[in-house]
């Protein structure tokens, strides 16, 4: 499901970026937590159209692999990288199935990777083949939809997204709509993990030292709208981050 989806999104996906909670809540949030990545190798799972790729690679990171499981993803993320080249790789793969990497990664990060498992144990099974590819040590940064999001509280149009509970449950979480106000607009369903099924699928694929990262509104975010306007998104954050050590 989720390959045809991103599929027809394709390029599109990168005009997410540009909405009000990614430009200042995700982007530098994600960014500041990951922090200096010069001279180091970086494993982008759920790479998308490469947005952190590039990101990384300006920021110094001597090699940046960006796996994803939609082609046409992959497809737009490969036409930025001829169009302007950093040096960025990438390939389609399924991190349920992630192959053998041909050395170990200094960090590895994941952006909404685990929305669209079937199940825990394909959770677990990702989780795994992420800690394989890491170097002792290393760092796994996780961006994903806040596990506590209450659907009852204030709209989240204002920030460029609509997240709406489609009314099922299932043991990972909570079947959710998410629109981004785009024009025209783009609805994706998804699975959110309960906080939980994170924790424990990484303790028993090795990680460690796990600590949730609240999101925050960057200062030019701030500058631009003023503190009033975000005070929705900092009583009912749709959005968490969590990183832990391999």
């Amino acid at each position: 499901m989720s390959t045809q989806l991103y599929d027809e999104i394709g390029e599109a996906f990168e005009g997410f970026k540009t909405l009000p909670l990614a430009q200042y809540g995700e982007v530098p949030s994600f960014l500041a937590m990951v922090g200096d990545v010069r001279g180091k190798s970086v494993l982008d799972l759920a790479s998308g159209t490469g947005f952190y790729s590039r990101e990384f690679k300006r920021r110094g990171a001597a090699e940046v692999l960006g796996v994803d499981i939609s082609g046409e993803m992959v497809a737009a993320a490969q036409a930025l990288e001829d169009g302007d080249p950093l040096g960025v790789r990438y390939e389609v793969g399924d991190v349920a199935e992630l192959r053998d990497v041909a050395k170990y990664f200094d960090i590895a990060v994941a952006v909404q990777l685990f929305n669209y498992a079937e199940d825990v144990a394909t959770i677990e099974r990702m989780c795994r083949n992420i800690h394989r590819s890491l170097a002792d040590g290393a760092e796994f940064f996780v961006f994903m939809q806040s596990p506590e999001f209450r659907f009852d509280g204030p709209p989240l149009d204002k920030y460029g997204f609509r997240c709406e509970s489609t009314g099922e449950v299932s043991d990972l979480g909570p079947r959710v709509r998410v629109t981004a106000l785009l024009d025209p607009p783009i609805s994706f369903v998804a699975t959110p993990p309960h906080r939980e099924v994170y924790e424990k699928s990484l303790q028993a694929a090795g990680f460690s030292e796990s600590t949730w990262v609240p999101l925050t509104v960057s200062d030019p975010g701030v500058a631009a709208f003023g503190e009033e306007f975000w005070a929705d998104l900092h009583d009912n954050p749709p959005l968490t981050m969590l990183r832990c050590r391999a």
